[in-house]
C-alpha cells in the first residue's frame, strides 16, 4: 500500500504533470505527499561551486507546486530543497532513507541523439529506486 509518496519537480510542464499525478494519488489514497526540487551543483573541481537556481527560485518551484496539490485535495504537503551534483542520486537516495514507497517524476519527449546526450532525471530514478515509480508524461 502507498503510504508516503515523493515528487520531483523542476517547475517545467513536463514536471507539472509529475505534479498533478502525485497530487491526485495522494488524495484518493490517503497518502502523505512530500514535494522536492533538486538544486544542482556544478563546477567546484577548480572553482567555486555554483547551483543551478538561487534559493528563492527553488521556494517559488515548491510553493507553486504545493499550491497545486492543495488544491488537488492534499491537506498537508512537505516542500523539500535537496541539494546534490546529480538530480536523480539525491531523489532516490532521498526516498530510500526517508522510507518513501512511491515515487513520481516527469519526463519531457526526450528522443534519439537529445536523450543520449542530455540523458534523463526519470529513466535513471526509475532504475535506481528501491520502490515504485510513476513517470508522468
Amino acid at each position: 500500500m502507498t503510504r508516503k509518496i515523493l515528487c520531483a519537480t523542476d517547475g517545467t510542464e513536463h514536471s507539472a504533470h509529475a505534479v498533478e499525478l502525485a497530487a491526485e494519488m495522494a488524495a484518493k489514497l490517503g497518502a502523505q505527499l512530500s514535494i522536492c526540487a533538486v538544486n544542482v551543483a556544478r563546477g567546484g573541481t577548480r572553482g567555486p561551486l555554483i547551483y543551478t537556481w538561487e534559493d528563492d527560485q527553488v521556494k517559488k518551484v515548491l510553493d507553486a507546486a504545493a499550491a497545486v496539490a492543495r488544491k488537488a485535495g492534499v491537506s498537508a504537503v512537505n516542500e523539500l530543497a535537496l541539494r546534490s551534483r546529480e538530480a536523480a542520486a539525491a531523489i532516490v537516495q532521498y526516498a530510500e532513507e526517508n522510507g518513501f514507497d512511491h515515487i513520481v517524476v516527469g519526463t519531457g519527449d526526450k528522443r534519439g541523439v537529445s536523450r543520449l546526450v542530455l540523458g534523463s532525471v526519470a529513466s535513471d530514478v526509475a532504475g535506481r529506486a528501491h520502490c515504485s515509480v510513476t513517470v508522468a508524461r
